[in-house]
């Protein structure tokens, strides 16, 4: 029994963009509630992996992390629950509660990674915010969006990079963004690459592309490139004009 392969997208990229805005408060519940929910689902799917249970913003329904990311919305007896999205209506929008709280974990996994595992482009002036960016090196969009870096810079804007090649690990895709990144001078070698210049292929030993991958597929649900990860866990497929990546980022 498969409960949630993979959460279900915002209703609208306003939705997305607006569910970190309002903030969910997660009450914990008495642990024989949680126990006894836990142990109901636990029976009939013994693969998965259960977390944390806590009340839902929707009364009498539990929340309940399962497999490292997804929630179930649950019944206190554990016998019957509702694997989806689950909105809160205000008199101004609709705010997807479970995109936020995803936004939030998506922040945290991203700020645990390894600026040095990164592809760092920084500004010369002061650093305003910045954003993380998964990247193919053939993506035409890619392209654009990197056309668009000494604009970011300027406007106080960091870009770090993460690899992310389209047609997966045994790819040619992959030797090239893999080259980038073993290179002596990654953020000139990741230029001419998207600019589409000759750069001999040299794949390094422990080179990060493939933990990166992995990142962008099991922890971010990244589905294409670019994939832009805001610093609050917000995830923006596709290209964004400057202008609209600063406003919202605040700048």
């Amino acid at each position: 029994m498969n409960f949630l392969a993979k959460p279900l997208k915002p209703l609208a990229a306003l939705v997305a963009t607006t569910a970190l805005l309002l903030g969910q408060s997660a009450v914990a519940v008495d642990d024989n509630v949680a126990k006894q929910i836990k142990a109901k689902l636990a029976a009939s799917n013994p693969s998965a992996s259960f977390g944390e249970v806590r009340e839902s913003a929707m009364p009498g329904l539990y929340e309940v992390d399962i497999n490292g990311g997804n929630v179930l919305f649950v019944s206190k007896d554990g016998g019957h629950f509702i694997a989806g999205d689950l909105f809160e209506v205000t008199p101004q929008r609709v705010v997807n509660l479970s995109e936020q709280r995803r936004g939030k974990s998506r922040a945290k996994v991203m700020d645990s990674q390894s600026l040095d595992d990164m592809i760092v482009f920084s500004p010369k002036g002061e650093t305003k915010a910045h954003i993380y960016v998964f990247t193919d090196v053939d993506c035409g969009y890619c392209r654009k969006l990197h056309d668009d870096v000494p604009e970011l810079n300027r406007r106080g804007i960091e870009v770090r990079y993460l690899a992310f090649p389209r047609a997966g690990l045994n790819s040619v895709g992959y030797r090239k963004v893999a080259t980038a990144w073993c290179a002596d001078d990654p953020n000139k070698t990741l230029t001419d690459l998207k600019n589409r210049k000759n750069v001999p292929l040299k794949v390094c030993r422990d080179n990060p592309v493939a933990a990166q991958y992995k990142l962008g597929n099991e922890s971010i649900d990244v589905r294409g490139t670019p994939t832009i990860v805001m610093e609050d866990g917000t995830v923006v497929p596709g290209y964004v004009p400057p202008e609209t990546l600063a406003k919202a980022l605040g700048i």
